[in-house]
Parts: structure tokens; sequence; C-alpha cells
């Protein structure tokens, strides 16, 4: 005779499960579409707030004080940030919910006052830090807790740039390369996806852009492809390495963390007025829509872009590198693609792709959003472009809390983290 009992509390333990995780991603999508939401319209408003008041630029250096001000009033390091989330994913650490105001506001004191940084390191920590609460109000063990972050990461990256596939995948597959944690599947697709019906509802519009012109599938395309994703590579390496090496003798040789974002402050001004542009100011999008939809590039913009944006963030203004990420990998692109001959367009748009790729080492995540920015139409060589980058940008991150799981040159497990 057939015991049904066991199968029984199988099921039973599977409803739990996904009614539990139904709840706590409805919850994350809600709430997380509104903080979206508001902080999509608050970056916005600022920066025309910006345009409108250029003299905005010459308070950047307050605004770096203001920021230290508010971190040191509430006893939060000034390195706490996007890497805290990431490693509470993986350790069980508990993440401070203090930190999503914070971030909240200095992120938009740094578009205020023009700061190069993005949206997507306030995104996962605004995200991080409401998983983490939700998780902790139904008292959850370490482990749900953390599928919860990551629930919320998602739910808040969707809601910001309409992109919620990439947004699920990325924060499954960003903690651990080489490890995704499929029990968080189910609740970040369905937070991701009611966080964007949300702020989409709000007025959010998602980060969508047209490639001018997609060239038919050849070899000579292929090397193409190739090559620009190689240089991307070498660029991300590059971009995580001065990231990095900034931050830390920044720090070595000014010590006081006040002097230090006055200081970037004012490299920040004397920059702009020695340029004459406001171009490499806040997160650039027009930039890359000018590059990607219009084929528009000028040869110095990724490398100025670059030096902005790490000047920026290691002087302790909050925001995010993706976005730059975005801007530098799109100009880069275009201009190899002027070189060789393909269209400047496209070009852009696979490097944009590929630098996503080569700072984050999410090649899936990279193609889901090559997918949902750019269609379907050109899988197969931003497929290429994330392959050649995923291997050639080494072992180096945006994020040295995040691990590499498993070796890009073998079947191995390395275990080691970013540099």
């Amino acid at each position: 005779m057939i015991d049904f009992k066991p199968h029984a509390k199988t099921i039973k333990d599977f409803l739990t499960a996904f009614l539990k995780w139904l709840i706590v991603s409805v919850l994350c999508g809600l709430i997380g579409g509104l903080i979206g939401a508001a902080f999509d319209k608050s970056v916005g408003y600022v920066a025309r707030l910006r345009d409108v008041y250029p003299w905005l630029l010459f308070l950047l250096p307050l605004g770096g004080v203001v920021i230290v001000a508010l971190y040191r009033l509430f006893k939060m390091d000034e390195s706490v940030g996007t890497n805290n989330i990431i490693n509470s994913v993986r350790t069980g650490n508990g993440v401070p919910v203090i930190l999503a105001p914070l971030i909240f506001v200095s992120t938009v004191i740094t578009h205020l006052c023009g700061g190069s940084a993005g949206r997507e390191g306030a995104a996962l920590q605004l995200g991080g830090t409401l998983g983490a609460k939700i998780g902790t109000q139904m008292k959850m063990q370490a482990k749900d807790e953390n599928i919860a972050i990551m629930c919320g990461m998602s739910a808040v990256f969707s809601a910001l740039f309409g992109t919620p596939v990439t947004a699920t995948v990325l924060a499954m597959e960003v903690t651990s390369v080489g490890v995704m944690y499929y029990a968080a599947f189910l609740p970040c697709v369905f937070s991701s996806i009611i966080a964007l019906k949300t702020s989409t509802l709000l007025g959010v519009v998602p980060f969508t852009l047209k490639i001018d012109k997609l060239p038919e599938f050849h070899v000579l395309l292929v090397a193409q492809v190739i090559l620009i994703a190689a240089v991307c590579a070498g660029v991300s390496i590059v971009f995580c390495f001065l990231m990095k090496l900034a931050n830390r003798y920044l720090r070595i040789y000014i010590k006081n963390q006040y002097i230090r974002a006055i200081a970037g402050g004012c490299a920040i001004i004397a920059l702009t007025l020695l340029l004459n542009t406001r171009d490499y100011n806040g997160t650039g999008i027009n930039i890359i829509e000018q590059a990607v939809n219009f084929g528009q590039v000028r040869p110095e913009a990724f490398a100025l872009k670059l030096i902005f944006t790490v000047i920026t963030i290691s002087s302790g203004y909050k925001g995010g590198e993706i976005v730059p990420t975005f801007f530098i990998g799109a100009t880069l692109g275009g201009l190899i693609g002027s070189l060789i001959g393909l269209d400047v367009s496209f070009a852009a748009a696979i490097g944009l792709i590929a630098l996503f790729c080569g700072v984050t080492n999410c090649p899936i995540a990279s193609v889901m959003l090559s997918v949902e920015v750019f269609g379907t139409a050109g899988i197969l060589p931003f497929v290429t472009a994330c392959a050649v980058s995923y291997m050639l940008s080494g072992y180096y991150g945006l994020y040295s809390s995040q691990k590499i799981m498993y070796s890009k040159l073998r079947a191995e497990l390395i275990n080691i983290n970013t540099k």
C-alpha cells in the first residue's frame, strides 16, 4: 500500500512556501515600486533644476559635506553601501534600516550639485534595505531573509530601469558569480513585475534605446563585435582598478572625510569649467541616447566620464557606477565602431552591454538587459559580446564583496572576491 503522507507533506511545504513568497513579493513589489518612482522623480527633478540653475554645480563641495555629516549623524560608516547589501545575502549579516533614507537623500544631493553618478547603487541599497525590513517584520530565518533582500533589490531596480527580467537575474547572479539562488526566482520575478507596473502607473518611463539599424550577422560582424567587447573588457578592468585605487589613496592622503568630499567636489567643478561642458555631470543619460539612438559620439567622452565618475564616487558622493558604465560603454563602443566601419549606433549598443558585463561579472543579466533595452532581433551579437567581455574582464569587478565562485578559465571552484 502506498503511503501518501510524505507526498502530502511535500505538497503542503511547497504550497506554504509559495504563499509566503507571494506575500513577500507583493509587499516588495508595491513598496519597491513606490520607492523607485519617488526616487526616479526626485533625481529627475533635481537634474532639471541643475539645468535651469547652473550655479548649483558650485555647491557640490557643500553637498559633499552634508552627505558626510548625515552619515556621521546616524553613525554610519561612509563605506557602507552596495557591497554590504551583496555581502548580507551571502553571510546573513543584517542591513541597517537607516541606510535607505540616507542613500536616497545622498544620491539626490549628488545629482542636484552635478556629481557624476548613477542610480543603481541607490536602487540596490534601497531595495535590499526594504527586503531586509520585510524579512525582519515577518520573523524569517536568516536564509529566507536573504531571499527577501534579493526580492527587494530586484523590485527597486526594476522600478527604476523598467527591466524586470534583468532585475530578477541580476539580484540572483551578482552576489556569487557561478552560483544562482534559484529559490529566489519566483519572489524576484513577481516583485520585479509588480514594481514595474507600480512605477509605470506613477509615470516612470522604462529605460529603452533604439538602434539605428541592425547589420547582417556574418563573420566580419562577429570579428568587429569581438574587438569592441575585448576593448570594453580592458576598459572595465581599468575602471574597476581606478575606482578602488582612488578610494584607497584618497583615504590615505586625505584622512578627513569632509576635506576629501570638498577636494573631490572642487576637482569636479574645475574639470567642468576647464572642459566648458556639463555633459559629464549627473547620469549622462542624454549622451547615452545620442550615442545609441543617433550614432553621435565624441572620441574623448568615454575617458572623461570615467575620470569624473572615479573622482565623484571615491570622494564620498553617493549614487552608483552602472549608469556611468552605460555612458562609458556606449561612447567607447561608438568610437570603435566609427574607426572600424561599423554602424556607430549599433557599436554603441554593443559597447554599453559589454562594459556592463565586464564590471558586474553577470553575463546572463547582461544578455537579458540587451533583450529588454534593444529587443531580440540582435541577440546573437549581444550574446557574443557578453561572452567575450565576461572572460576577458578577468576577476575584476565594481563590488569587492562579490565572489567569483568558479574559474573563468576552467571548470573548477575558486571562490575569490573580485579585485
